[in-house]
């Protein structure tokens, strides 16, 4: 049983995707009725986008941060939090960019792809919060603009994460999936490195992913928050 592996364990890693989101009630991006139906990723949330048509690229970001008002972390955040404090947890590798780990209380989140809750200007760095695109106010005293501190389309992502991201899965004894169909790169590729190395990997996803064949455990039958609310009880037994 996959418990056994948790107590045993002297590194976990949980790594987590949209699926994790989506319990919470976030839309996710590529579904059926996600944020791109309809949509040109690539005029919206690109450095092009940023660059040549920021009004539609800041109501973009701020229907985002508007949904997100609304949305407060499952019970799985929950028990992911107390696992930070309780288990050799050592770090949450998120494509997610909703900031729930953080809202929830995980303090070792790698953030590959940034996060929506946090802007900055591009002009002087000065940090602000939300309200500025709540707010319709984009522009920062200095005259530059306030941009979100996402991955856009165009940008590559940020190389002291995916390092850490890499080293973390190198050293990883267990590497839990949450929620990722692990069909995006360079993300996909750190439960293989995990796996390579030695660790127990286990992979809770609504669908199969192309992983399953390698992984030790594969849970496609119950949500996500569920699956840790009853493993987090069968640890306390």
């Amino acid at each position: 049983m996959f418990t056994t592996s948790l107590r045993q364990a002297q590194r976990i890693v949980v790594f987590t995707g949209a699926g994790m989101s989506t319990e919470s009630g976030v839309p996710d991006f590529r579904s059926s009725r996600g944020l791109w139906k309809g949509n040109n990723p690539e005029a919206l949330a690109s450095l092009q986008a940023m660059a040549d048509n920021r009004e539609a690229f800041v109501d973009f970001y701020r229907l985002r941060m508007e949904q997100l008002q609304h949305v407060q972390p499952h019970k799985g955040y929950d028990v992911l939090a107390s696992w930070e404090q309780q288990l050799p947890v050592t770090a949450i590798i998120t494509q997610n960019t909703d900031g729930l780990h953080e809202r929830a209380g995980n303090q070792r989140v790698l953030p590959l792809h940034g996060s929506i809750q946090r802007l900055y200007c591009i002009q002087c760095g000065q940090h602000y919060d939300v309200d500025c695109y709540m707010n319709n106010q984009p522009n920062c005293s200095c005259g530059g603009f306030i941009r979100p501190s996402v991955v856009l389309f165009g940008e590559p992502l940020d190389s002291n994460i995916l390092a850490l991201a890499e080293q973390h899965s190198i050293e990883a004894d267990v590497f839990i999936v949450l929620g990722s169909s692990l069909v995006v790169s360079p993300a996909n590729l750190f439960p293989r490195i995990a796996k390579e190395h030695g660790a127990k990997l286990i992979i809770v996803n609504h669908d199969s992913t192309p992983l399953d064949t390698i992984a030790d455990y594969v849970v496609n039958d119950k949500p996500i928050g569920s699956f840790l609310v009853e493993t987090n009880r069968a640890l306390q037994k």
